[in-house]
């Protein structure tokens, strides 16, 4: 039996011990050589090739409509550059790197400015080749090919093109990116919408700069590592976008505010022109407009004007004036009042009505004060009851919620100012009371006197005038904006139902006749005020009107504003007719139509029915009862599906068409629109020429589609025409059309 060497194995088991711990110790000293001694240069090197804290910017929100319609986004839009120099620390790699971007540069000069022409037309395709030659004659690392910025499509277009498609590395070509706000309406709202400063992603005004937290999102973080030669990004926080705010506008309603208000601004010479239209039950500002003539004559929104306009209203104060006293049980409806021809000295100053000339006006009672917007009448009553304690006067209106303090949410909203007398009277005078009384002596802006006849048609409560009634991400709620009550009791039932029927006389009966409609009661007051100048000279006028309807019911208040030089001057006759065809707008739009009703029992009228989305033709057709049949679109597509139509056997038969994703399809028998977008959808620029349905198109239906390529569409409104009598019928016709659209594509080379 052989002995176990006991000795030798412990020797060599020494031995290794040893060498082992030898190694650890060299690798603790040098992992401690590292850490102390060379602490510096390791450090030098990981930030070299370690990218910390690098800001991932969150996208913006969006603004919409009550209705859900885009008001305000932000876009990308890019400057393009070049760098025409090659960096790299080999000496002999840079300069074959040099030679080769040099070579490729004038290698395919030419088609990157033809290129360029014909994504960017603004500029030849000479200018874009001494461009190109001269930014690469100068060395420069940041050359501008183009001095405008341009669009995401635009820049993927031009990404495209030879050698800039090789990379930025390669080829030099870069960008700068800018978030811009963009407005699909253009200046519908423009200024109760907001803006941001250009190139940055920074608010300056309106909902924008009130919303700005929420619209602004958060900004994540993330690092880059070098590896193998290239940089990887990984995210440390990931962004949290900005939320979408939803707004109480109304597109519609807004619209015609604007167009309403600007045509009677060109008809009367005015220079400022304000409307607001209110949602009673809720406060929701529907439309507001601001709109200032500019040194060009267009008229567009400068200020917001309708918060921030502390002038002084005049007359539409004074069923202001006339709630206080009624309130405190100083008149009643059959009460009157000495109009003394027109004319009245208060403390030694001339009052007058506004037909003094004409004799003005004998007795009046209370109602009629307003009807016809008498400053005697009112001032008179007011300076008989409180002109010894003017203060309870003052009180009263503040008690009423005129002086209120809305707190908008509209950045430059300024609150009315209403000043109370002191006690040792140093601010009052004897006429301060008097002209206070009629709309003088007070600075009140718009939306806060529209605020007031608000609360009045909506029984005596005033809510706060809202513009936002949610934010939303991913289309969820994340914050509601509610309704809010500014007074849950103006005054009494009884000196509110004073009011209300004064105002309601003012129209019917009084010199707001023209505010008025045939269809439905209007209630309101003119109002008709001087602005005077600091060295005490009048200088305009600022005429309005501010009411609500229908006045059994009222569904929605409003005011009109115009500032206008010299005579004539008159809140009925010139704001009056605005405020009219608004409220009948406003009631034709949110009056519930049902198409049936208008259905004919008698006749058998067929519709003329155009090809195009023939999905939603389908089911227009089907709400009137008319006969219809759907060929080639299975259940999954019908409402979607794109085709032609055509009369048989009393019926509507709408046919589906498959349509290619590079082929020009059929679109003679469409209608404008539906052409339009289909064209457009499929990247096809359009030109139409004409209105009504397509008679003729440029490209053949079944031509393959190429970049940039552009279609002449010639349309025609021959009612009730088929596609086919539709068509060109004389050679001279087809040849115009083909012509167009040969110039069109000439324009692309």
């Amino acid at each position: 039996m052989k002995t176990f060497a006991h000795k030798q194995v412990i020797r060599r088991f020494h031995v290794i011990a040893f060498l082992f711990s030898l190694v650890g110790l060299a690798i603790i000293g040098k992992a401690a050589y590292i850490m102390f001694v060379k602490r510096d240069f390791w450090r030098g090197v990981s930030e070299r090739y370690v990218k910390d804290s690098l800001v991932i910017k969150p996208n913006r929100g969006n603004i919409f409509s009550a209705d859900g319609q885009l008001l305000a986004t932000s876009l990308p839009e890019y400057k393009i550059y070049m760098d025409f120099v090659v960096k790299d620390k080999d000496s002999i790699r840079q300069d074959t790197l040099q030679r080769y971007r040099d070579s490729q540069i004038v290698k395919h000069l030419d088609s990157i400015a033809i290129g360029l022409n014909r994504i960017l037309p603004g500029k030849s395709v000479k200018w874009y080749k001494d461009r190109m030659l001269a930014g690469m004659k100068k060395r420069s690392r940041h050359w501008a090919i183009y001095p405008y910025r341009i669009s995401f499509i635009d820049y993927k277009e031009i990404r495209k093109l030879p050698f800039f498609n090789s990379g930025r590395n390669s080829s030099g070509f870069h960008v700068e990116t800018y978030n811009e706000t963009k407005k699909p309406f253009g200046s519908l709202a423009a200024r109760t919408i907001g803006d941001l400063y250009p190139g940055k992603d920074s608010a300056r005004s309106g909902l924008q700069l009130a919303f700005d937290t929420l619209l602004r999102g958060k900004p994540g973080y993330a690092h880059k590592q070098k590896t193998l030669n290239q940089y990887l990004s990984f995210v440390d926080v990931p962004p949290v976008d900005g939320a979408d705010i939803v707004t109480t506008i109304d597109v519609r309603m807004q619209d015609f505010c604007e167009k309403t208000i600007v045509d009677q601004l060109r008809e009367i010479g005015g220079e400022v022109g304000i409307v607001i239209l209110m949602e009673v039950k809720t406060g929701d500002v529907k439309a507001i407009v601001n709109m200032t003539r500019c040194s060009d004559g267009e008229f567009r929104e400068v200020k917001n004007q309708a918060v921030s306009n502390l002038m002084e209203p005049g007359s539409v104060f004074k069923p202001m004036s006339f709630m206080v006293a009624f309130e405190d049980g100083k008149i009643s409806m059959d009460d009157k009042v000495d109009g003394c021809n027109g004319q009245k000295m208060m403390y030694g100053r001339r009052m007058t009505d506004h037909n003094w000339r004409r004799g003005g006006y004998q007795m009046l009672t209370i109602p009629e004060c307003l009807e016809y917007s008498s400053n005697i009448g009112v001032s008179s009553v007011i300076d008989k009851y409180y002109h010894n304690e003017p203060e309870k006067f003052v009180n009263g209106i503040y008690k009423i919620g005129v002086a209120e303090d809305l707190h908008l949410d509209i950045p430059g909203y300024s609150p009315p100012r209403i000043r109370r007398p002191r006690k040792d009277g140093s601010n009052w005078s004897k006429t301060a009371l008097a002209w206070m009384s009629i709309g003088y002596e007070t600075q009140v802006p718009p939306i806060s006197v529209l605020n007031f006849y608000n609360g009045v048609a909506n029984n005596g409560r005033m809510m706060r005038p809202r513009f936002v009634t949610a934010a939303m991400r991913d289309g969820k709620v994340i914050q509601e904006f509610p309704p809010q009550v500014v007074r849950e009791r103006m005054c009494s039932p009884e000196a509110l139902s004073n009011i209300q029927t004064c105002l309601e006389w003012v129209v019917s009966k009084g010199l707001g006749k023209r505010a008025g409609s045939k269809h439905f009661k209007v209630s309101g007051k003119t109002g008709t005020a001087q602005i005077w100048s600091r060295a005490g000279f009048m200088r305009d006028y600022l005429v309005s009107f501010a009411g609500y309807f229908p006045s059994d019911q009222p569904q929605y208040s409003c005011i009109v504003c115009i500032q206008k030089h010299g005579l004539p001057a008159s809140g009925g006759m010139q704001c009056g007719p605005v405020f009219s065809k608004i409220a009948e707008m406003v009631m034709t739009a949110t009056t519930n139509q049902n198409l049936r009703d208008a259905q004919d029992t008698v006749h058998t009228l067929m519709p003329v029915v155009a090809g195009g989305n023939i999905g939603y033709a389908n089911m227009v057709l089907d709400e009137m009862s008319i006969g219809s049949h759907l060929e080639n679109a299975d259940e999954s597509i019908a409402d979607a599906a794109w085709g032609k139509a055509s009369l048989h056997d009393g019926r509507v038969n709408l046919k589906a068409e498959m349509l290619t994703a590079d082929k020009v399809p059929d679109v003679v028998g469409m209608g404008g629109r539906d052409a339009l977008f289909l064209l457009e959808k499929m990247g096809i620029k359009v030109k139409l020429t004409g209105v009504g349905v397509v008679v003729q198109q440029g490209l053949a239906p079944g031509h393959t589609i190429r970049s940039g390529e552009t279609i002449t569409l010639r349309l025609s409104c021959k009612a009730g025409a088929s596609p086919q009598e539709l068509r060109p019928t004389s050679l001279d016709e087809l040849k115009a059309v083909q012509q167009d659209s040969l110039k069109d594509e000439n324009s692309l080379e």
